[in-house]
């Protein structure tokens, strides 16, 4: 999050907007108390974790799915039974020495 001050914005309203473009949130500070927050507005309207995605996705960190359903094989799955409890599992390695 940037933080600028007034005159600072005036004088740099055009690259604190690209910033907001990218995502980014920017606190206006008079005299270094806090009065504006300039932020995206799709962030806003979408919601904060998909303003978050867009912002990843541009800047080439993550893609998107082609599809949105997990593989059959995974839903149909079921896990493992096992006897025994992970605590168990876990105190048993303990007293190995592991």
């Amino acid at each position: 999050m940037k933080k600028a001050s007034v005159t600072e914005t005036k004088n740099r309203l055009s690259q604190l907007l690209d910033h907001v473009r990218n995502g980014e949130t920017v606190i206006v500070t008079d005299r270094n108390i806090p009065v504006a927050q300039l932020m995206p507005v799709q962030a806003r309207a979408a919601g904060a974790a998909e303003g978050l995605v867009e912002r990843l996705e541009r800047n080439g960190l993550v893609r998107r799915a082609k599809t949105s359903s997990l593989p059959r094989e995974i839903i149909e799955s079921t896990p493992p039974q096992s006897s025994r409890s992970a605590l168990n599992a876990l105190l048993t390695e303990r007293e190995e020495g592991r």
